[in-house]
């Protein structure tokens, strides 16, 4: 069992959202979804029957998405990082996750989703390219890193001097 999971805070859309995550990753699936009753709607405002909970799972990470309505919003203080071993692979993600999302919020492989949720989607080697901050290679990657939007290996393997 897992520990500590990741609940989401949607407005209304916890079971598209769901759906749309666990079409984007290989290894995920939907699991329980849970629905308001009656006598929640004093209190929420939700229908009787409208889903509650849908629990997903990427990964093997299990996440949690609630239609808790517009009180809460997502910030980028909180992000989900994708360690991506080729470029392909960051090329897919980020096409995937970035559409319908918010172009303005894309910097430094950061992006925003359509519901708002940041991901960061980075190459598996640039602990390695930022392993020694007394290295000028360190500056030169940090500085082709915060001109990108989305990351490119070939390119901060170019300024690494790799």
């Amino acid at each position: 069992m897992q520990k500590i999971t990741p609940n989401l805070w949607f407005n209304d859309q916890a079971e598209e959202a769901a759906h749309f995550y666990t079409s984007i990753f290989k290894d995920s699936k939907i699991g329980a979804i849970s629905r308001y009753g009656a006598e929640a709607f004093d209190v929420t405002g939700r229908p009787a029957g409208s889903v509650m909970t849908v629990e997903f799972e990427i990964e093997g990470q299990r996440f949690l998405a609630l239609n808790g309505g517009p009180d809460f919003t997502f910030s980028e203080a909180i992000s989900f990082v994708i360690t991506c071993d080729t470029q392909a692979e960051i090329d897919a993600y980020w096409e995937k996750l970035s559409a319908g999302g918010d172009p303005e919020a894309q910097m430094c492989g950061w992006l925003k989703d359509k519901f708002g949720v940041s991901w960061q989607v980075v190459p598996s080697a640039l602990d390695a390219l930022l392993a020694d901050y007394n290295d000028a290679s360190y500056d030169r990657v940090t500085a082709a890193l915060l001109k990108m939007k989305k990351l490119d290996i070939a390119e901060l393997e170019r300024a690494a001097g790799k």
